[in-house]
């Protein structure tokens, strides 16, 4: 009887999984969970050839490994949670927010957040990677993007952080009928119908489109609200959790924090490096939809929930040469932290932004810092890993 055992919520592996991610690949590279009924790919190309299998492996049910156990009612546009051709075209219109134009062109309006958020702590001996950083600037980006007025993205924050949460050890909590409404943003909506601005409500709701029937038409309420409450979700709390790594893993790497320090053309990679050894979302699951699959030689049968390990794919050395060394020179490219096909996440050109301008600004005031780990706080979701928390102590 083998002692390897993993599951998402299990609060002593989720602290460091490498080691147990490292057994998965060889022991057990489709692992079956019997306590909690899903199944698992550990290795690269195991996950990767499933993240674009749309085919047999069906989004439909949820992609949070919960959500699938639960099969909710799932309400419509939640387009990450469908599967071509409905989800092609919900995401088109949502990409619409996130070409490389706009990216150019919000820039400055991130950098400005950021300087914001540091400036005043200049001067000090500490400031938090997540607290000050990773809770404020992806909120702001999003908030801006949205339309959402500044005082209410607070708000937005925090429902997004709590909605994810879950308690020690356990999955967390579905509801199977009222799964995922986004009914905070209705308000928003409506005054932005008669309030429009240069923003993605204002866009959404006038955008018109071809729908899965070949009407051409408006998004529905419902449909919009979801959207927005997807894009808050992901863009807020995912990339939030990426500045926890950051102030962790260079504190760790100081002569490769130095280098980024000296050769700031470097820090893009770095960025990439980061997302592969740290990755905010370390799982994405899917549903075995159009009868069995077989990866070596292990039947899954139709109908389970499948767990896809991009935290583990991330260190495969069968992909990665040492890949459990944080490397800067790494050729960047390669991980798959953002997913992969046609689920390829939509907002990664705003999450490689933030974290570029992010770095950029934080070596510019302080090129070192030691991390204060008896004040670091685990977030408490299994959903995204990462810090609600990460104290820097400045040198």
């Amino acid at each position: 009887m083998s002692d390897l055992y993993y599951d998402p919520w299990h609060v002593d592996i989720d602290i460091d999984p490498y080691p147990t991610y490292r057994r998965l690949r060889d022991e057990a590279p489709v692992y079956r969970n019997d306590e909690h009924g899903f199944w698992g790919l550990s290795r690269y190309a195991d996950v990767d050839a499933a993240l674009k299998d749309t085919t047999r492996l069906s989004s439909a049910k949820g992609d949070i490994l919960e959500v699938v156990m639960t099969d909710p009612v799932m309400p419509p546009g939640i387009f990450i949670n469908e599967d071509p051709p409905l989800h092609t075209i919900h995401r088109a219109i949502v990409a619409r927010a996130f070409t490389p134009k706009k990216m150019r062109a919000i820039e400055d309006k991130i950098r400005a957040f950021c300087v914001a958020c540091l400036d005043p702590l200049v001067g000090g001996d500490r400031f938090d990677f997540v607290e000050d950083l990773g809770a404020e600037l992806p909120m702001r980006t999003i908030g801006m993007l949205a339309g959402i007025p500044n005082s209410e993205q607070p708000a937005v924050r925090e429902h997004a952080n709590e909605v994810l949460r879950n308690e020690a050890g356990k999955p967390m909590a579905i509801a199977k009928d009222r799964y995922f409404t986004g009914e905070m943003f209705g308000e928003y909506i409506e005054w932005r119908e008669n309030n429009p601005s240069d923003d993605l409500i204002t866009e959404l709701l006038n955008v018109e489109f071809e729908d899965e029937t070949g009407t051409v038409r408006k998004l529905t309420k419902q449909e919009l609200t979801v959207f927005l409450a997807v894009v808050a979700g992901a863009g807020v709390e995912t990339t939030g959790r990426l500045f926890g790594w950051m102030g962790k893993v260079l504190a760790e790497h100081p002569d490769q924090r130095k280098e980024l320090t000296s050769t700031p053309t470097l820090i893009p990679s770095a960025i990439e490096e980061l997302l592969r050894y740290e990755p905010p979302g370390p799982h994405v699951a899917r549903y075995v939809a159009t009868g069995d699959v077989t990866f070596h030689g292990v039947v899954v049968p139709e109908g389970s929930p499948l767990l896809l390990m991009l935290a583990s794919a991330n260190r495969d050395e069968r992909q990665f040469q040492n890949a459990d060394r944080f490397d800067i020179h790494r050729k960047p490219g390669g991980h798959l932290t953002f997913g992969r096909g046609a689920h390829f996440c939509v907002g990664a050109p705003l999450a490689r932004l933030e974290g570029r301008v992010a770095l950029e600004e934080v070596l510019k005031r302080w090129p070192e810092w030691d991390i204060d780990m008896s004040c670091a706080r685990r977030s408490r979701t299994s959903t995204v890993r990462g810090w609600d928390s990460m104290p820097a102590v400045i040198r």
